[in-house]
């Protein structure tokens, strides 16, 4: 049986010698969490919504499934988990995207938002990280979307949920959140990172190359 783990993101950033990018980017992503106060980690009530307005777990499975490919089981364990946490998404988000990080990192990403009631969009996110997180990574990734009123209220800063990241067969999925509305990012592949999951991801209507 696979071992799910769950790791806590508390990353010291008291390292001589980083030059003054970095700590630029240290001090512009603290500023940016503090104008959007921090997640809890506790779990955010489902919204009082109809079940024919929200994703059942087979419908859910199945689209993940059948955009990031990889282990069917796997990936079905991880969304057990997701709906074990928060229920039934009402959208997810299935796209790809790409980054890289030395301590600091940056993402970029483009996906299709589909709504349960049937809308569909273009959406764009990017955000930086910070963290014990070195590399590159590119691959698709596919996001659950839970009490989202409307798709308007997806374009804002979503802070990552502390000690959220779980890894499961090559799988990693975390939280962010932002009031009720609770995002669960869905990746595939050892291009992973860290990092990632401690900082936030902005989401825009227009492609953008500020992170911040």
């Amino acid at each position: 049986m696979s071992r799910l783990v769950r790791s806590g993101l508390n990353a010291r950033l008291v390292r001589p010698g980083l030059n003054a990018l970095i700590f630029a980017g240290v001090f512009a992503l603290l500023a940016g969490c503090a104008s959007n106060p921090p997640a809890s980690s506790t779990p955010a009530p489902a919204a009082n919504q109809n079940q024919a307005d929200t994703y059942n777990e087979y419908e859910t499975t199945d689209a993940a499934v059948n955009f990031l490919g990889g282990s069917a089981e796997t990936i079905a364990k991880v969304v057990d988990k997701a709906f074990a946490d928060y229920g039934r998404p009402n959208a997810y988000i299935k796209g790809e995207e790409g980054g890289g990080a030395i301590v600091f990192g940056l993402r970029y990403g483009k996906g299709e938002f589909v709504s349960k009631s049937g809308e569909h969009r273009v959406v764009y996110w990017q955000g930086p990280s910070l963290g014990w997180d070195f590399g590159a990574d590119a691959g698709r990734v596919f996001i659950l979307v839970y009490n989202l009123p409307n798709s308007e209220q997806l374009f804002q800063r979503f802070p990552g949920v502390n000690g959220s990241l779980y890894f499961l067969g090559g799988i990693g999925m975390n939280y962010l959140r932002s009031d009720n509305i609770v995002l669960a990012p869905i990746r595939v592949g050892v291009g992973m990172r860290l990092g990632a999951s401690v900082g936030y991801m902005s989401f825009t209507k227009e492609q953008s190359y500020n992170p911040f």
